[in-house]
């Protein structure tokens, strides 16, 4: 599976911004008790930056899908602050593409980690989700 112009290369950077409301905390995602920047939001708002990075690059028939997310969030961000998540492509093997993350708020380094994704054809995902949803109903 080809990119774009062969385009897709290390180095490529892509970015993600939110301002914390009260739908993004740990109390209102089930992940914690304090109204702060709930770990699953921040590990969504990476993941939108590492795709970000290679989007421009994909063939309108592809897409990435996350496989793999290790993050540390360390330090608690409060409603009403925003945060910027950053990811830069680090290395390609094939279709598997690995990413380095950082998170910001306003006033700190939150979060850290890597994040893998695979290029995927569209239309092959979609009949694999299509197979699953036939075998459900069964």
């Amino acid at each position: 599976m080809s990119a774009r112009n062969d385009a897709l290369r290390t180095g490529l950077r892509g970015s993600a911004f939110l301002v914390v409301t009260e739908q993004h905390t740990a109390r209102h995602m089930g992940s914690g008790q304090r109204d702060v920047l709930a770990t699953p939001a921040l590990a969504a708002l990476m993941e939108a930056a590492a795709q970000e990075a290679v989007a421009a690059c994909l063939e309108e028939n592809q897409q990435t899908v996350g496989t793999r997310l290790d993050l540390t969030h360390d330090a608690a961000t409060p409603v009403g602050m925003s945060v910027t998540a950053e990811a830069e492509l680090a290395a390609i093997e094939g279709r598997t593409l690995y990413f380095t993350l950082t998170a910001r708020d306003e006033q700190e380094i939150i979060a850290s980690g890597r994040h893998t994704r695979t290029l995927a054809a569209t239309a092959s995902l979609e009949r694999l989700l299509q197979k699953k949803l036939r075998q459900m109903k069964k």
